[in-house]
């Protein structure tokens, strides 16, 4: 089934003052606002905690070709995996699926005077970007998890797991 038929049941932050399903609570996403004003440089808070978008053609990853694991920058989370990113010639770093079920959450985002899914990590809520589908990308899963590079961290093996 896809993310786009499942809008209803996700959360939003509606659901969830109405009592609707709330990501699993975690010590990341206990955090204070102040505690993530220190910890994230102002880009980066205002990315990942206030759902900003970077400039296209500006992020780290965005053409990057690099093998490895990219994690939630603001909690360490891994979500998604070279392999599985593409060159979708969009300005942001573009997935056809997450690393794993339920590593990332999924919010419908009527912002902007149009609809889309925004995307956020599950461990500590922060915005990553959002996903489209039917784009006609020649992908496994006809999807394009557009995320900021300063949403991610890319890890790899030569890194051995820092």
């Amino acid at each position: 089934m896809s993310i786009f038929s499942k809008r209803s049941e996700n959360t939003s932050a509606a659901a969830a003052s109405a009592g609707g399903p709330v990501p699993p609570a975690s010590q990341a996403a206990a955090k204070t606002d102040e505690q993530w004003r220190q910890e994230l440089t102002a880009e980066e808070y205002r990315v990942l905690r206030q759902a900003g978008t970077e400039r296209p053609y500006t992020g780290e990853y965005w053409d990057s070709h690099t093998s490895g694991v990219y994690q939630c920058r603001a909690c360490g989370a891994e979500l998604f995996t070279s392999k599985e990113k593409f060159d979708s010639h969009c300005g942001w770093p573009s997935f056809w699926a997450p690393l794993a079920d339920g590593t990332v959450r999924y919010i419908h985002d009527r912002t902007l005077g149009m609809e889309r899914v925004e995307v956020r990590c599950a461990a500590c809520d922060s915005h990553l970007g959002h996903v489209f589908e039917g784009e006609g990308y020649g992908t496994p899963t006809d999807q394009r998890y557009c995320i900021n590079s300063v949403s991610l961290r890319l890890v790899t093996a030569d890194d051995g797991g820092k």
